[in-house]
């Protein structure tokens, strides 16, 4: 997801960071020990830039830089985690979570799947040809997967960005094969901090070589540095294009609003409207941290061997609005998604979600989210008439996003955004302030001319953008599970299409999520929370 940039700090004696060649050394001029931004002006860029931005030179002594493969592989110790597959095909159709194939299985195992290992005939991706399929270990909490190891949370220092305690702890470890991706979605909660990393073996020369698989597995011997290597591209669209990305809750996941919109490949005759987003494209590389603003909608997809990041959710103090939001969307797509008959077929829960809830907690939860919102309304109040809180005292666990109860939280936890989805653009005079540069990159809008699927690079330090022109987008996948095989209705077209794209009267079959569709619009439920807030205050 984000990436690389050379660190400020090293310690002495310590490799330098892999983009630590001649074309890259800034570090020296400014002292080892200084960084571009101070936490307190990062904190400050992070809680108010309403675009996306890549930070270039925060983390070059950050060590979880060295998690590449193989030290996870370590650490881990056959340790066995999910992987969720898909095909390497290019489809019309978004490639959904309840569309893929699952697995669980070593780092090893799927590493020596990646580079073709005979092994791999017998293993756990046996029936996954690796030119044909992309493998993804997505939303791994850190402090699950590593819970007998809690010092390497330290690995990873938040504090850097302004947010003291935020380690390890509250953030979540992707690893993914080429064509690996995240269908395109927002958060409702919180904005989102990625770093990308790169990886290396110890001992190695950073400016000289490349990282690859361990030993054990393909580890061949470096090879000459390829700065697009290890990188992750994302696709973002601004909150004003939320009408246009055709919002979906079904699949439904609490906090993740999907679109209908294969961005990777676009079905414009179903979706004419998609026609007027606006891209923002940028590939990642090592090292560097993406800053995705709140409610910015974003497909991420790996367009390397192997990638490996690592984010924090950032959650905000006005979070508590959508949390409501939230708890009226699930309540209204559990009961009319409940009361279908099974046998339809429609596989709406999404695999992060680990069952349906009952009305009545649904009912509770409500008025969990409702009660939680007066009461930061009133702390809000408060806080104006005396010296706000410190960081820690205002932090609570991110690792809440979507897969709470993987972790043990309770739905209280969860946090969400006040601001609705059309809020304005941010103000041409404050984003005079931010100190765009070589150390903070904008992720400008592409341009009418480059092509849908043209990216904007950001390379080693940022000085550069690269404008790119290239395919290597994948669609559908074809299940392989049982349970999984089973079509979504959200995916076959409401209407049955004249040539012209306009729906046909005569063939018109609206089915529960068309009705979904309008009744749980980001819009809509902004519009019933605040009613339903009116009525509650009175």
């Amino acid at each position: 997801m984000a990436r690389g940039a050379l660190g400020k700090r090293r310690v002495k004696g310590e490799p330098t960071h892999p983009l630590a060649d001649k074309r890259h050394c800034q570090a020296d001029f400014r002292g080892e020990d200084v960084k571009p931004f101070t936490p307190g002006k990062a904190k400050e860029i992070v809680m108010s830039l309403q675009q996306p931005a890549v930070f270039c030179n925060m983390v070059g002594d950050w060590p979880a830089l060295h998690w590449n493969a193989k030290y996870l592989s370590a650490l881990l110790d056959g340790k066995t985690i999910q992987f969720r597959l898909g095909l390497k095909t290019v489809d019309l159709v978004p490639q959904f979570e309840t569309k893929c194939s699952y697995v669980k299985a070593t780092l090893e195992e799927f590493l020596a799947w990646s580079c073709g290992q005979p092994s791999c005939l017998s293993g756990p991706f046996s029936c996954y040809e690796y030119s044909k399929y992309w493998a993804y270990a997505d939303y791994k909490y850190i402090a699950r997967i590593f819970e007998d190891k809690p010092e390497i949370f330290q690995d990873i220092r938040w504090s850097d960005f302004g947010f003291p305690g935020r380690s390890g702890k509250e953030s979540t470890l992707w690893i993914g094969s080429e064509g690996a991706n995240t269908p395109c979605h927002l958060d409702s909660y919180g904005c989102n901090l990625v770093l990308q990393v790169q990886g290396r073996s110890s001992g190695e020369r950073a400016a000289e070589t490349l990282w690859k698989p361990p030993s054990a597995l393909c580890f061949a011997a470096a090879s000459p540095v390829d700065f697009r290597s290890h990188q992750k591209r994302w696709h973002l669209f601004p909150p004003g294009d939320t009408s246009f990305l055709y919002p979906t809750r079904i699949p439904y996941e609490e906090s993740s609003i999907f679109s209908k919109v294969n961005v990777a490949n676009p079905d414009l005759k179903r979706f004419p409207e998609f026609r007027n987003t606006t891209a923002h494209v940028v590939t990642l590389s090592p090292g560097q941290v993406l800053l995705v603003p709140r409610h910015w909608w974003h497909y991420v997809e790996s367009i390397d061997p192997i990638t490996i990041s690592i984010n924090s959710w950032i959650e905000l103090d006005a979070d508590h609005e959508a949390r409501v939001e939230e708890a009226i969307t699930r309540m209204l797509v559990c009961a009319i998604k409940s009361a279908e008959n099974p046998g339809d077929g429609d596989l709406w829960l999404n695999p992060t979600e680990v069952e349906a809830t009952s009305h009545e907690i649904n009912l509770q939860y409500l008025n969990k989210a409702v009660s939680a919102y007066f009461k930061f309304q009133k702390a809000s109040v408060s806080e104006q008439a005396r010296p706000s809180s410190t960081d820690a005292e205002q932090r609570t666990s991110a690792s809440c996003k979507r897969k709470k109860r993987e972790v043990g939280c309770e739905p209280e936890c969860c946090r969400s955004l006040t601001h609705e989805f059309g809020f304005s653009t941010f103000k041409a005079e404050k984003l005079q302030k931010i100190p765009f540069g070589p150390d903070l990159i904008q992720v400008l809008p592409q341009s009418q001319e480059t092509s849908s699927m043209g990216v904007v690079a950001v390379e080693g330090d940022g000085r550069d953008l690269l404008h790119e022109n290239e395919g290597g987008h994948f669609g559908k996948s074809h299940c392989t599970r049982k349970q999984l095989v089973m079509s979504n209705d959200c995916e076959t077209p409401a209407h049955q299409m004249d040539s012209d794209g306009s729906p046909n009267p005569s063939q018109t079959a609206l089915s529960t999520n068309d009705l979904l569709d309008c009744l749980v619009n980001p819009h809509v439920i902004s519009l019933v929370a605040r009613l339903l807030l009116e009525r509650t205050r009175v």
